[in-house]
């Protein structure tokens, strides 16, 4: 038995009822405003956590002081984080994408097509058929114009270090993955991490690219992927990070090291745009899983 599909409902009628729910919004027409920009659904999420709780059930009542301006400012700042975390994130993916197209090359301009060249991973069979597969897809959709000339006067065929450039980040780990151990611990150590940590990070940074180009909500997102962490005293700027690394601030602060270690990007960004977190009395930054302190927490933050 399936649940009614609720009725549509105009832009007037989701205020009236968020108001019956006792939410606080002082001007209606600045709400109405706000509910045409952003879908009625999206802004819903950023006002979960200020519906009550009893016995263990969340409510559609809010709880008393909930203000739609404060929805709004936990939203907006979501926006601003989604945009700098892509932008932060951008030159770590061209530099591993460098790397890892340099490295392969001193093997064979084409190892990549050939697993017999690869690591132990690629000649395992399936995984490397299936990335194969989505690399042909890529190829022939691409409309790069570097891949336009290879097809012009090299039949098609792109040496390593230019085909790294038309993976997006999945297929990127993917071939990290399939390489030869002493390539994927050159590039590992050049991260300041081992083989098996530098995987688990370029897996999870995957899923927060994802969230960022998808518009999803990421501030007080609860991420799937664990990084594997460093031993302690190898870096003491992670060892003086006290964080939940499955939660957003763990993760931004996988791009302060990596960006750090690599010598990319702007490490002022990330640091930013924290900082402007709204102050919202019931949604503090630690649903960021940011330490109160986290400006002082590591020299990675400072």
């Amino acid at each position: 038995m399936h649940a009614e599909i609720k009725g549509h409902k105009s832009y007037s009628d989701q205020v009236e009822l968020l108001v019956s729910r006792g939410m606080i919004i002082e001007d209606y027409d600045s709400a109405i405003t706000t509910l045409k920009r952003v879908n009625y659904y999206r802004l819903s999420g950023y006002w979960y956590p200020f519906r009550q709780i009893v016995s263990d059930v969340r409510q559609d009542a809010f709880y008393p002081e909930t203000k739609f301006e404060d929805i709004v400012a936990l939203y907006e700042f979501d926006e601003r984080l989604r945009a700098i975390t892509f932008n932060a994130l951008m030159p770590v993916e061209l530099a591993v994408r460098a790397l890892l197209g340099y490295e392969l090359g001193k093997i064979d301009p084409y190892v990549y097509l050939d697993p017999s060249k690869l690591g132990p991973i690629a000649r395992d069979g399936d995984k490397y058929e299936a990335w194969r597969k989505r690399f042909d897809e890529e190829l022939a959709q691409s409309r790069e114009d570097f891949v336009t000339h290879h097809n012009r006067k090299y039949g098609g065929l792109l040496p390593v270090w230019v085909a790294v450039e038309i993976l997006d980040w999945g297929s990127l780990a993917y071939l990290f993955s399939f390489s030869p151990e002493n390539v994927k611990e050159t590039i590992a150590r050049t991260c300041g991490l081992s083989v098996p940590q530098l995987a688990s990070w370029l897996k999870a940074l995957n899923l927060v690219r994802n969230t960022c180009a998808h518009n999803g909500r990421l501030f007080n997102r609860v991420h799937t992927i664990m990084p594997k962490l460093p031993r302690v005293g190898r870096h003491s700027d992670l060892d003086s990070m006290s964080v939940d690394w499955s939660r957003t601030f763990g993760q931004l602060t996988l791009i302060q090291f990596l960006s750090d270690r690599l010598g990319v990007g702007n490490k002022h960004l990330l640091p930013a745009v924290v900082k402007t977190f709204p102050k919202v009395r019931s949604v503090p930054i630690s649903h960021l899983g940011a330490p109160s302190d986290w400006q002082e927490s590591s020299p990675l933050w400072r």
